[in-house]
């Protein structure tokens, strides 16, 4: 019996690498056309499994992922059960739909592309240009999330908002986290553009949950829950973080709910950004549960075990020790000042390595003069991704930022970690005796790059 188990997981594997080529065959991410007409023509024929379930929709520049793993564990401390689909992932394609906090098995997401293959070509027929790698997972994640059942799903947005594929849902909350200059290429390159697309998921009758946000940024998001009579709660007016303070393994805060206020509550997460992230999230269960100024709020210790719950690979995520190796995602300004700042607030090293590998429509010298101010010197690397900015071409731009005697380039990510490790520890000038107390290698600046680093460090999963 379990050897017959055994080949039954391996045939589905190797299945699931063969949809995998599949789907990435298609028309990849980071591509966006303004028309939700394809994908709601494969939801139409699949019988709209997204209506099938109450939703909470995310958007925003940085902290979808967290806040959506977050908003997942919390509705799920209450006794419901949740899918969650979020993009990209970090070491297997199952990590985007998940089910009770669990990645699918490989055999429930060949299962379910088995049942929607036969609708691609007709769809695809239907137009010009063919169904997208997204769209095609999205409809996906919403009909596995239907045929679960599940009772909520939480749904981050691919990219924008108003066009993305995750909009065929009209979600009961509406998340956006905060707003700054991404995908400027497509989405606009101020943030009152970028913040008029992604307040696009915003519907009639929703519950808007806004986190702090530049002022341009937050008058168009009012501006459209205004226009299709969403209830609005804010960060720093209906809800926010009250105190925080800095824990092993993370932080303890304060949150003032909707409902009221939320004390001793054990983050195992770094940085402010993160409790910010927890404001967010538990508005936005509060607002799908309804808690708030009539009801109360929710049961204080099922918050208190969910929050201590939540883990966000690949966020400020330890995986080593001695040095100490940290991955975390963050790819563009915005994004990385968040990092820096729980760097700086959360770490003491005596000695920081970075390695970066980028990918070419992001904001690298932006995101190099942040690191910069923390990292000793720079081990410039690429990823296996098409879009990966070569690291000749990245090692050009780290030179002018960091000075050429900083830096250091390995186009092989393996060989790129080795010397960082090296050189993490390498004694640092009065050690003397070389102690590695203090030393620290960060792997930075693309999903792709840390997801690759993640399954060479402690494998998949």
């Amino acid at each position: 019996m379990a050897g017959r188990t055994a080949r039954e997981k391996d045939r589905y594997e190797a299945r699931l690498r063969q949809v995998e080529a599949e789907v990435t065959s298609r028309w990849g991410e980071g591509r966006m056309s303004p028309t939700r007409e394809r994908i709601a023509a494969l939801v139409g024929l699949l019988g709209d499994p997204q209506r099938a379930y109450r939703s909470v929709h995310i958007t925003g520049t940085n902290g979808k992922t967290s806040t959506a793993r977050m908003i997942d564990e919390l509705i799920r401390a209450f006794g419901l059960r949740t899918g969650r689909y979020t993009s990209p992932h970090l070491s297997s394609i199952t990590e985007r739909i998940v089910l009770d906090g669990e990645p699918v098995p490989a055999r429930t997401f060949v299962e379910g592309y088995a049942e929607l293959a036969p609708y691609l070509d007709l769809v695809d027929s239907q137009f010009d240009i063919k169904l997208s790698f997204f769209e095609v997972l999205t409809a996906l994640a919403y009909a596995i999330f239907a045929d679960a059942p599940v009772d909520v799903a939480v749904v981050e947005v691919g990219l924008g908002g108003e066009w993305d594929a995750t909009n065929v849902i009209d979600g009961d909350v509406a998340v956006i986290t905060p707003i700054g200059l991404d995908h400027t290429q497509i989405l606009g390159d101020t943030v009152e553009q970028i913040a008029r697309e992604k307040a696009g998921i915003i519907k009639a009758g929703a519950s808007a949950v806004l986190a702090a946000q530049p002022p341009g940024a937050a008058a168009e998001l009012l501006r459209r829950a205004g226009a299709v009579g969403a209830t609005v709660a804010r960060e720093g007016m209906e809800f926010g973080v009250a105190d925080r303070r800095i824990a092993v393994g993370g932080q303890v805060i304060t949150l003032t709910g909707l409902g009221g206020s939320y004390e001793e509550i054990f983050l195992p997460l770094h940085g402010a950004h993160q409790a910010q992230n927890a404001a967010v999230a538990l508005a936005a269960v509060e607002s799908l549960l309804g808690a708030g100024p009539a009801s109360g709020r929710l049961e204080l210790e099922v918050v208190r075990e969910a929050f201590a719950a939540v883990r966000s690979p690949g966020r400020l995520e330890a995986v080593r020790a001695a040095p100490t190796i940290l991955l975390d995602a963050a790819h563009n300004p915005h994004g990385m000042a968040a990092t820096v700042a729980a760097l700086a607030e959360s770490f003491d090293f005596r000695r920081l390595i970075g390695v970066v590998g980028m990918l070419a429509d992001k904001d690298a010298r932006g995101v190099l003069g942040l690191l910069e101010t923390v990292l000793d010197e720079v081990v410039v690397t690429q990823s296996s991704s098409a879009r990966a900015v070569a690291a000749d071409a990245l090692a050009a731009l780290a030179v002018e930022v960091f000075g050429p005697a900083r830096v250091t380039v390995e186009p092989r990510l393996e060989d790129a970690i080795e010397t960082a490790v090296r050189l993490a520890e390498e004694p640092a000038e009065g050690d003397g005796d070389g102690a590695l107390a203090g030393a620290g290698v960060l792997i930075t600046g693309s999903v792709v790059t840390v997801g690759e680093a993640r399954a060479r460090l402690v494998g998949v999963g």
